[in-house]
């Protein structure tokens, strides 16, 4: 077994081991910290997620970002496992998908649509001081950092997280992107700047 699947399996571990009121409170305040990032209080179009299970929670942080008139945009998992993007109309617009996921009800906008974006919040397992993210392992946002990087899109990268999660050292391989910051609830961290 790979380095990376047994860190994916220690973590995700962990994260059963949390309560439903551990995972409401943590996402109360990740959504505080992530609006206080300059990062966030400046954009105009987030490409975000809708976190499900024990993730750390989004669905506070998507409903503040919509209030406050950021146009946000949600993936929609392919059948290739790469992602459209559909605008997030509030939590109402959301239907049950595949593996368990949330996807908005809209129009599909396109694998493009994320380089609109000025800021993408990523989902993931761990993150280390490099910056290194630490995935699920299905190559989805693989796809978008690619894609980003191909069109010489630069948003802001940022990984929500618990405190936990934040880690020595993250296996990485070629393919693999840095973030510019987490969000954990104990606060916000930011990494050296990717090299443009």
């Amino acid at each position: 077994m790979s380095r990376k699947s047994t860190l994916r399996r220690e973590l995700l571990a962990a994260r059963r081991l949390l309560t439903s009121q551990d995972v409401r409170q943590a996402a109360t305040v990740l959504a505080s910290a992530a609006l206080d990032l300059p990062e966030l209080a400046d954009a105009r179009t987030v490409a975000a997620y809708v976190s499900v299970g024990r993730e750390p929670g989004t669905h506070a942080l998507l409903d503040a970002l919509r209030a406050r008139g950021v146009r946000v945009l949600l993936p929609v998992l392919m059948e290739d496992n790469d992602l459209d993007w559909a605008v997030f109309e509030g939590p109402e617009h959301l239907l049950p998908a595949g593996r368990g996921l949330l996807e908005p009800d809209g129009a599909r906008l396109g694998p493009r649509a994320v380089l609109d974006a000025d800021a993408v919040l990523l989902p993931g397992l761990a993150v280390d001081g490099r910056g290194m993210r630490l995935g699920r392992g299905g190559g989805s946002y693989d796809r978008v950092l690619a894609r980003l990087s191909d069109a010489g899109a630069h948003p802001a990268l940022i990984v929500l997280l618990y405190d936990d999660e934040v880690v020595a050292r993250v296996p990485e391989e070629p393919h693999d992107h840095p973030v510019d910051a987490v969000v954990t609830p104990g606060g916000a961290r930011r990494f050296p700047s990717r090299a443009s």
